[in-house]
């Protein structure tokens, strides 16, 4: 009896998408992208903000990328992903094509058709392949999941309405809540 055929996608699928579509592939899959809705970029462009500010503040180096900004995970079966918000510190990871490797800190804004992808499949990618820290922003929980993969620690879920220390900084930490509290009332 034959095997079922299964398809292998690559990045060259990536790039043959026809354009304004969006997609990620993650260990030989596609997963089309749907567009994210007003809170969702409030809250990537709010929280690309705070970041970006406090690093020019503190002189540091690490930049950030909001999406659609590629990150390149793994070498011999890239997997391709575009994270709602990416900092990297490691400027040699940076290419004109976005970044080979993994970003020191991922937020992933959780929309209606992304909440397996980001919980699940994306949670573990990211710990795989060495991101720092990543935090799960869920607009229709109001709170955010984070992991903090260095320390080998239990997830922490917090409320939005609660300060989150920034991990990868010693003293930043965000209240989701008052980057959006107009969209939440």
């Amino acid at each position: 009896m034959p095997f079922p055929k299964t398809n292998i996608h690559t990045l060259e699928d990536i790039y043959s998408l026809p354009d304004g579509e969006r997609a990620e592939l993650i260990n030989g899959k596609i997963y089309n992208m749907a567009p994210p809705n007003r809170i969702h970029q409030k809250l990537v462009m709010e929280l690309s903000g705070t970041l970006r500010e406090y690093i020019k503040s503190q002189h540091g180096s690490c930049e950030i990328y909001p999406a659609p900004f590629a990150v390149f995970l793994g070498e011999n079966t890239p997997n391709y992903v575009e994270p709602d918000i990416s900092v990297i510190c490691d400027k040699n990871k940076l290419t004109d094509k976005g970044c080979n490797g993994a970003p020191d800190f991922v937020i992933e804004i959780v929309s209606p058709g992304s909440r397996k992808m980001d919980y699940s499949t994306k949670n573990a990618l990211y710990s795989d392949f060495g991101v720092r820290e990543y935090w799960i922003v869920d607009p229709a929980k109001e709170r955010t999941t984070v992991y903090r993969y260095e320390e080998d620690a239990a997830p922490i879920i917090i409320p939005f309405s609660m300060p989150i220390a920034v991990g990868i900084y010693q003293n930043l930490s965000i209240t989701i809540a008052d980057t959006i509290a107009e969209l939440l009332e």
